[in-house]
């Protein structure tokens, strides 16, 4: 049963659901609670409140009549040392479900899914530990059986971690999900799939950030639907190497456009609108953008990745390193909306070779002079520092991408998150365990002072309250997986990202008129490697007769991949005497 806290005079109804309940406020934010979770709902002035850490008393951080800001100040002041080491964490990547075996793997009531009886969107046994031991808060999600399966595993993760301490909710993100792909028409996945849009450098393609921005307004739809409140995205790093295998996430190697599609891209996830508003344009709408790779990964040595240890350098050649933070200052940091800035960033796991006066060469998670002295300080952002996965994790060898420690391989684990704490960030990508970020914090108390620590934990504590603050998820954090189903992949989204395709497609020359081409008639498709053809035929053959050869064809569509010349570091040339780093070329075949 739940306390209902009030006599006369209320403001409010209660609206059950299948697995938590609403409670709707005339003048008031609407409520979402689990009936299970012991939370009771208190009263003030005729309105209803959570009491999120069931303590009988209406607390600041639990009135949604004050400030976002004063409220994550107010309960970073309760959070014990291990609470804060929580919100530090950043999940690893989760799939809903989990598969029995392999990278994502995890059991249900200690056995397989199918074992266990519980539904698909069930919480796992890796989940409801990290959630209740080590206190994280931050999930990434990639793969979801189905928007449906989505909506309920949020409000079964939502409804775990309601009644447990201060009763903060779950803050889940996700990578890019809207890309096409050549197998899949606008409408193919209507009312089942995310609505589909060109990839970043598609949308730079039509050099309208209009367009950009409306598919931020669409796509963060989409994501509050599925229960998604942060999005890791927009990659804003100059493509200025065009061997780099991360060209296509971004929006191109122009930096005044790259700026203003930044601007735009963010300006449409973040911005709240009208009843949705909570304040300053951030509300229930809203997604939190997490721009990335600080200071810009583009110009990557030789076109190689830093996920790998022989991509760990940036470099700069030209001499044009202020030239790729400009769409992070003049475009992520000064937004035309409501919301002004970017309210998380991702340093890449680069070492900025160069840039540094110090001369340290520590991947930029690591750099204080980065994070603080550039990002903090020179352009003062005052959001979210977030680091790439798995910065704090060992290295197997220099061929595999595990850890990605750049310049600090020779460091304990609790000393890198340590280092990385000092340098200024907040969060820790990829980490579950909140051991190491506890022993950072008695290094910390050793070296500066228990006071210092604590100031430095709470401070870090309040950029990561404000992101759950400010997209409402303390009042509802429940979505209704009818309404998901209803809106994410409709025909409306589709059709809006079936438009953007044909607005990406750049056409270089129409010898003889021959676009566009009459439907019927007979195409040739030619297989692109290994007997396969680029695109599903039945999608071809609802417009043309497929033909078995080129005479017998009117014309073909040839799908041509980028050139892939490889990762730029080879195990079998090193075990012939070599160094292993080979050239990346952009030819589409050999000599």
């Amino acid at each position: 049963m739940l306390p209902i806290l009030c006599a006369c005079g209320r403001k409010w109804t209660v609206e059950p659901h299948d697995t938590y309940c609403l409670i709707r406020q005339d003048g008031g934010q609407t409520l979402g609670y689990f009936p299970g979770s012991g939370v009771r709902i208190l009263y003030s002035d005729g309105y209803a409140f959570k009491d999120l850490n069931r303590n009988g008393i209406l607390d600041c951080y639990e009135d949604w009549r004050y400030t976002p800001e004063e409220r994550a100040e107010d309960l970073a002041k309760r959070l014990s040392v291990e609470e804060i080491a929580g919100l530090m964490l950043y999940s690893s990547h989760q799939a809903v479900p989990t598969d029995s075996v392999g990278y994502w793997s995890s059991t249900y009531n200690g056995t397989s899914l199918r074992e266990s009886g519980l539904p698909h969107s069930a919480v796992s046994d890796k989940q409801r530990k990290f959630l209740r031991d080590d206190n994280l808060r931050a999930v990434l999600v990639v793969r979801v059986e189905s928007p449906r399966i989505a909506a309920e595993w949020n409000n079964n993760m939502q409804a775990f971690v309601e009644g447990l301490g201060q009763g903060i909710p779950v803050n889940i993100s996700s990578d890019p999900r809207n890309e096409t792909r050549a197998w899949a028409e606008y409408n193919a996945g209507s009312g089942g799939k995310i609505s589909l849009w060109p990839s970043p450098l598609g949308l730079a393609a039509t050099f309208d950030p209009e367009l950009v921005e409306k598919f931020g307004r669409i796509a963060s739809a989409e994501y509050r639907a599925l229960g998604i409140a942060t999005a890791l995205s927009p990659q804003i790093d100059l493509a200025t190497e065009p061997r780099w295998n991360r060209f296509y996430g971004t929006f191109g190697e122009d930096p005044d456009l790259d700026t203003d599609m930044a601007r735009a891209y963010i300006d449409g996830f973040q911005t709240s609108v009208g009843a949705a508003e909570i304040a300053d344009g951030w509300g229930y709408e809203s997604v939190n953008a997490m721009v990335k790779h600080w200071p810009g990964g583009g110009p990557e040595e030789g076109g190689r990745d830093a996920h790998f240890s022989f991509g760990k350098y940036t470099v700069y050649p030209g001499g044009n390193f202020e030239q790729h933070i400009r769409p992070f200052v003049e475009g992520a940091f000064r937004l035309n909306g409501k919301t002004r800035k970017a309210a998380a960033v991702m340093p890449y796991y680069t070492v900025s070779h160069g840039v540094d006066p110090s001369g340290k060469k520590v991947g930029n998670g690591f750099s204080k002079y980065i994070v603080t002295d550039l990002l903090r300080n020179r352009y003062g952002y005052n959001g979210v520092v977030c680091t790439d996965w798995g910065i704090t994790h060992d290295y197997s060898s220099i061929e595999e991408a595990d850890g990605k420690c750049w310049g600090v391989e020779a460091l304990s684990i609790p000393q890198r998150h340590y280092e990385a704490l000092k340098a200024g960030v907040d969060q820790f990508g990829g980490n579950n365990d909140k051991g190491p970020v506890l022993e950072a914090y008695q290094m910390w108390t050793a070296e500066f002072g228990e006071k210092s620590a604590r100031e430095r934990f709470e401070r870090s504590a309040i950029r990561l309250l404000l992101n759950i603050f400010r997209t409402g998820l303390f009042e509802n954090p429940y979505v209704d997986p009818d309404r998901t189903e209803a809106t994410v992949g409709n025909p409306e989204f589709m059709q809006a990202g079936y438009e953007a395709q044909l607005r990406s497609v750049v056409l270089l020359k129409n010898r003889a008129e021959t676009l566009p081409a009459s439907t019927r008639r007979s195409v040739y498709l030619p297989e692109c490697g290994q007997s396969r053809l680029p695109v599903d035929t039945s999608l071809v053959k609802q417009y043309y007769e497929l033909a078995e050869s080129p005479e017998n064809a009117d014309f073909a569509i040839v799908f041509i991949d980028e050139p892939d010349g490889g990762c730029g570091y080879d195990a079998a040339d090193r075990e012939k005497g070599g160094n292993g780093y080979v050239p990346i070329s952009l030819q589409y075949g050999d000599y």
